[in-house]
């Protein structure tokens, strides 16, 4: 009987995982900011969300390598 693999952590995956969804997020306040009038301030919003949400993408991508 084969037990099931267990999943290995790739340390450059989860940081580009990381850096890519900070990117998004910051792209993604700039153009509500922009929308509104202030695209440094959108900027800075979407990177001050972006810090969490890249950290939750890396654990759900992850998760059970650091399980």
């Amino acid at each position: 009987m084969e037990s099931a693999a267990r999943p290995t952590f790739q340390p450059a995956g989860a940081g580009m995982l990381l850096a890519s969804a900070t990117a998004l997020s910051i792209g993604v306040g700039a153009l509500v900011g922009w929308a509104v009038g202030s695209v440094g301030l959108g900027a800075l919003g979407g990177a001050v969300a972006g810090i969490p949400i890249g950290v939750l993408a890396v654990y759900r991508r992850y998760r059970d390598a650091l399980s």
